[in-house]
C-alpha cells in the first residue's frame, strides 16, 4: 500500500512540475484572483510546506502540522519549487521499503486550537496528498480566472471523481 501511496503522490507532484514548467513568473506570483487574492505559487508553497511537516517530525515522532517554515522563495521561484518537488520525490522513494507500522504524533489546529491524534505514515501521506489536490483545484480556479487554458489531465481533481467530469486544468 505505501508503494501506491508514495507513487500516487509522485504523479500529483509531476502534475505541478508540469503546471510550473507551462506558466511563467507573472502567472506564478499574480494574486489579482479574489476573493482570497492567493497566487499560485503561495498554495503551491503551502503544500509543500505540509509534506515538509511531515517529513520533519519523523525522527521525533512529532508531526507538527502548524509547525510550517512559510519559504516565501517557494512562493515567487519556480525552479525552487521544482528543486523542492523532486528533493521531495526522491525521499519519498526511500521510504517504500521502510519499516511503518508505528503511530506518529500528529498535531494540527483544526479551528478550536491544536489537538494531537495518531495517524501511520501511510495515514499522513495519503492525508498529504488529498490535502495537495484539493489546492491543485484552487489553482485550476485561479488559472480559469486568468484566462490560461492548460491541458494537465487530472490536475485538482480527485481521482473518484467520475472521468467524464475529471478533465484536468
Amino acid at each position: 500500500m505505501k508503494k501506491l501511496i508514495i507513487a500516487s503522490i509522485n504523479h500529483n507532484l509531476n502534475n505541478a512540475i508540469a503546471l510550473l514548467n507551462e506558466i511563467d513568473t507573472e502567472t506564478y506570483c499574480d494574486t489579482s484572483v479574489g476573493p482570497y487574492y492567493s497566487s499560485i505559487g503561495s498554495h503551491i508553497r503551502h503544500t509543500l510546506d505540509f509534506f515538509d511537516c511531515i517529513l520533519d517530525g519523523l525522527d521525533t515522532n512529532d508531526v507538527d502540522l502548524t509547525a510550517r517554515k512559510r519559504d516565501e522563495i517557494l512562493s515567487t521561484d519556480r525552479d525552487a519549487a521544482k528543486s523542492h518537488m523532486y528533493k521531495l520525490q526522491e525521499t519519498l522513494l526511500s521510504f517504500a521499503d521502510v519499516h511503518t507500522d508505528y503511530l506518529l504524533h500528529v498535531t494540527d489546529n483544526l479551528g478550536q486550537g491544536k489537538v494531537t491524534v495518531n495517524y501511520t505514515l501511510e495515514s499522513i501521506l495519503a492525508h498529504a496528498n488529498s490535502h495537495a489536490i484539493h489546492h491543485y483545484a484552487t489553482i485550476g480556479y485561479i488559472l480559469e480566472r486568468l484566462n490560461i487554458s492548460l491541458k494537465i489531465p487530472g490536475f485538482g481533481y480527485n481521482p473518484t471523481t467520475p472521468v467524464p467530469k475529471r478533465e484536468g486544468i
